[in-house]
Formats: structure tokens, C-alpha cells, sequence
């Protein structure tokens, strides 16, 4: 059981650490291609730059058609011409406000007041108070050209539509990863939680079935004694332990479906539940209830709210290994009333207090650790409570504490 438990973890943890591996491998090889296409973009600024400087420069021998188709050849990257003094001189491939047709090109001059404000918007938002030539220096999307000596223009373009939308496309791409990470995770803990709950519940009837007969052989049994004249003493003591086998075998049948609930009195049905443990544990544990004055009722299923005091208390027992303390107080909060059991023992590690409800969680060489698994199904799942450690510290003890909600009247 236990192998299985460290399995499940480890086989847990790989899951997520390889996930997680394969989500950084596609965020780098998506970042760098995001790279290297803003490199090709610059590249290509560059030669778009050189060319409108040489045709700023150009004589009368100039291969101007070669020059202009560069210029032309530019339909996809945002870009802006202005002088030293930050007026625009030319612009393209922006989405304007007001649109123009397709294929048509209008002067900045021409340009309605709308397009013109939007586009000295975007100028000022990326050069502010800065000078161009400090820009030019620190940002790659600002380049200098000289069109006669002495008098620079400068070129400002932005990030084309594509880029910017694969430079978003990892981040998209990885969200979708994560959430169908989580939904495979999801998928196969439910998948595998139902699969231990079928196991879980067909092991519980069929032990329920199987302690049938043995049990109906054993009250026959006692009634043959009895009517044999064997001492009335032990055939009571008999009839006590088969008592107890019917009850332990219609815990266990109640295990899958929902238990009917009825109105028991939290102190009383605590001390009837103990009354068998008492007189079958170690002389040298001292059971101590502290009940208050107003005993609260609960809808609880007696049989099973038994079995969940039992294993609280044997577990305690357990840990004290036959000699020590256990108090058990009760209390009202609000809308719920508690229970805390404390014990003398050996105490639980601050890192194990959840995991001492995951089934196979045992210290005990030979335990099956399914005690207060069962304890935590019992109260959560079946009365709608809680079960969990509220302290402990080795070598003094440990306090569970387990609430229930108040039965209104």
C-alpha cells in the first residue's frame, strides 16, 4: 500500500515536471522566433532606409526605379518619416481612422485633422521628450538618415501586425497547454479517485456479505450453548461479540450509499460509542471526557459515527503506545458543534498532517493506513463536516478535531 501511495506521487510529480518542461522548450524555440523575425524586420528597415537616403542623395545617373521600388516594396511594416524637429513627413502602412482606399496613398499634409492627430499620437507616445539621436542610439525601431550633409531626417516604424501577433501567440499558445495540462491532470485523478471508490466500496460489501454467515453460524451457536446449560456468562459474553460482528459487518454495508441520518445528542452517543473500547483497551490509558452543561444534537448515522470514535480512539491508543492520556472535549461554534480528541502520544510531523489521511499513510509495520481515510470519507462525504489535525508535537501529543453541523430544532 504504501509503494502504491509513493507511486502515485512520484507518478504525479513527473507528469507535472515534464509538462512543464515541454511548456518552457515551446516558450524559448516561440521567443526565439519571435527574434529573429524582429531581426529580419530591422535588416529590412535598414536596406529601406539606405534607400530612401540614397534617393534623398541621389544625381541624375541614379537607378531611381530600382530605389523606388525598395520604398514600395514596404506594405506590411508600420513606418514614419519625420525631421529633426519631429514633423511628419511620411508615413505608411498604418490603419487610419478614417480609411482610405485600398492601394491609395495620401500625403501627411492631405491627411483629414483625425488621421493626422492619430498619427502624431503614436509619434509622440514612442519618441516623448527624447531626442532622436539618443533614441536612435537606444532603440532599434529609430534609425538616421542624412539627406544632405548636416540635415538628418528620421525613420520610425513599429513592429508589422504579424510580429506583434506571433510575439502574443506563445503566451496564447501556452495558456491553452496549461489548461489542457489541467484537464488531463483533472481527468485522470477523477478518473483514477473513482476507480478507488468502486474498489473501495465492492471491498466493503463483499466483507459486509462474508461476515454474514459466520455470523448467523455464531448465533446459532450461542443459542446451543445456552440451551446446553454451559455458563449463562460465557454465552453472554458470546452473544456481546457477535453483537458487535453485526454491527461491525452493517458499518461496512452502508459503505457506498448514503446513510440515513437521525437526531443523536453529541454527548451521549459519544460516550455509547466508547463504552465498548473502554473495557478493551490498556488499564494504563486514561479515557477523560470534558462535556459541557448543554448537549447539542447532530444528525448523524450512529453505526458509523461509532466507528469513526473508535478509530480516533485506537489510533490514539496506538500512538501511545498502551500508556498515556486521552481527553476528548466538546464545544458549539456558531453553526456547528466540535469534537477534539488528544492523546499523549508521539505526535505528528507539521508536513504529515494532511497526509495522514491519504489511504496507505501508516506508521505501523503491518497497518493498512485506511483507518482515518475512512474517518475522513465518514465525516466529510456522509455528514457534511470536517476532520482534521488541529496541533501536535512530537514526543507531547496530538489534538484532532473534528466539527459536525448543529441539528436546528
Amino acid at each position: 500500500m504504501k509503494l502504491s501511495v509513493i507511486s502515485d506521487r512520484y507518478g504525479k510529480t513527473i507528469f507535472l515536471i515534464s509538462s512543464t518542461i515541454a511548456v518552457i522548450i515551446f516558450l524559448i524555440i516561440s521567443t526565439n522566433l519571435v527574434k529573429q523575425l524582429s531581426t529580419q524586420e530591422r535588416e529590412r528597415m535598414n536596406i529601406w532606409a539606405s534607400a530612401t537616403e540614397k534617393m534623398a542623395q541621389a544625381e541624375g545617373n541614379a537607378d531611381f526605379e530600382f530605389l523606388l521600388n525598395i520604398i514600395a516594396q514596404n506594405n506590411s511594416i508600420p513606418v514614419m518619416v519625420t525631421d529633426a524637429d519631429k514633423n511628419i513627413l511620411e508615413y505608411r502602412n498604418y490603419e487610419l481612422p478614417d480609411r482610405i482606399a485600398d492601394g491609395e496613398h495620401v500625403a501627411f499634409s492631405d491627411l483629414s485633422e483625425k488621421n493626422q492627430r492619430f498619427l502624431k499620437r503614436r509619434l509622440e507616445k514612442a519618441v516623448g521628450n527624447k531626442h532622436f539621436d539618443r533614441l536612435v542610439e537606444q532603440d532599434s525601431h529609430f534609425i538616421k538618415v542624412e539627406v544632405y550633409p548636416g540635415i538628418n531626417q528620421y525613420i520610425y516604424y513599429e513592429d508589422s501586425i504579424l510580429l506583434r501577433r506571433l510575439s502574443l501567440y506563445p503566451y496564447v499558445v501556452l495558456a491553452v497547454m496549461i489548461i489542457l495540462v489541467l484537464i488531463i491532470y483533472t481527468a485522470v485523478v477523477y478518473t483514477k479517485k473513482a476507480e478507488q471508490n468502486r474498489v473501495w466500496v465492492g471491498l466493503s460489501k463483499e466483507t459486509a456479505h462474508q461476515l454474514g454467515t459466520p455470523i448467523s453460524s455464531l448465533m446459532a451457536w450461542s443459542q446451543y450453548l445456552e440451551a446446553s446449560g454451559t455458563d449463562k456468562e460465557v454465552t453472554t459474553e458470546i452473544d456481546k461479540d457477535v453483537k458487535r460482528l453485526s454491527k461491525i459487518a452493517d458499518r461496512f454495508s452502508k459503505i457506498g450509499s448514503r446513510p440515513n441520518l437521525d437526531l443523536e445528542y453529541l454527548n451521549q452517543t459519544i460516550e455509547s460509542s466508547l463504552e465498548y473500547m473502554r473495557g478493551r483497551i490498556s488499564g494504563k490509558v486514561s479515557l477523560n471526557f470534558h462535556f459541557g452543561d448543554d448537549d447539542y444534537g447532530v444528525l448523524v448515522s450512529t453505526s458509523l459515527f461509532e466507528w469513526v470514535m473508535e478509530n480516533l480512539t485506537k489510533n490514539a491508543v496506538d500512538a501511545m503506545e498502551g500508556v498515556g492520556e486521552i481527553h476528548i472535549t466538546t464545544g458549539h461554534e456558531k453553526d456547528c458543534v466540535w469534537i477534539e480528541i488528544r492523546d499523549t502520544g508521539k505526535g505528528i510531523p507539521r508536513k504529515n498532517f494532511n497526509k495522514v489521511f491519504n489511504p496507505g499513510y501508516t506508521t505501523k509495520e503491518r497497518g493498512w493506513g485506511l483507518g482515518l481515510t475512512l474517518v475522513k470519507r465518514i465525516i466529510e462525504e456522509y455528514h457534511d463536516g470536517r476532520i482534521f489535525v488541529k496541533e501536535s508535537e512530537l514526543g507531547q501529543g496530538t489534538t484532532f478535531r473534528l466539527e459536525l453541523p448543529e441539528a436546528k430544532p
